[in-house]
C-alpha cells in the first residue's frame, strides 16, 4: 500500500481558543483542506467538478481528539480514500504533529453529488476515477 497523501500545516494563532489550543472547528477546516489538496493532486479541481455538474458533499464526519495542539505547531494532515462500489465511501485522516504525536483522527462518509438532480451519483469510486488525470493519489 502506497504511503497516505498529507499536506503540512501550521497552526495559526487566530485558530486557538481561549485555552490556547486549536479551536474544534478548524480540525474539520485541516481535514478539508487536504481533501481538496489529494483531489487536486489527482488532477481534480473545482472548476473541472462545477464543470461537470458535480460536487463532492460530507455524509458524516467523526473525530476523535487525541492531544491537543497550540499556535505554532507544525502537522501533517493525512487523507486516505476507501472505496466502495456503491454511492458512498470513507475517508481517513489523521492529524499529526512531526514529532509523530497524533492529535486526532477523522473519519468521514462522503459521495458525489449531482448538482442538478441533488442526488448522490451511483459508482461514486468509477466516477472519480473516470474524473482524474493521475487517480493515484486516490487509491484508484
Amino acid at each position: 500500500m502506497a504511503e497516505p497523501f498529507f499536506v503540512p500545516v501550521t497552526v495559526r494563532g487566530y485558530e486557538t481558543d481561549v485555552q490556547g489550543h486549536l479551536n474544534q472547528s478548524v480540525y474539520l477546516q485541516y481535514a478539508e483542506h487536504a481533501r481538496w489538496s489529494v483531489l487536486r493532486a489527482a488532477g481534480i479541481g473545482q472548476a473541472e467538478l462545477m464543470a461537470q455538474g458535480l460536487g463532492p458533499v460530507t455524509l458524516e464526519t467523526t473525530i476523535r481528539y487525541r492531544r491537543e495542539l497550540r499556535a505554532g505547531d507544525e502537522v501533517e494532515v493525512t487523507c486516505v480514500f476507501l472505496w466502495g462500489e456503491g454511492k458512498s465511501f470513507r475517508i481517513e485522516q489523521t492529524i499529526r504533529r512531526t514529532d509523530g504525536t497524533v492529535a486526532a483522527e477523522i473519519t468521514a462518509v462522503g459521495g458525489l453529488m449531482d448538482l442538478t438532480e441533488r442526488r448522490l451519483v451511483p459508482g461514486a469510486r468509477d466516477a472519480f476515477k473516470s474524473l482524474a488525470r493521475d487517480p493515484g493519489p486516490l487509491g484508484l
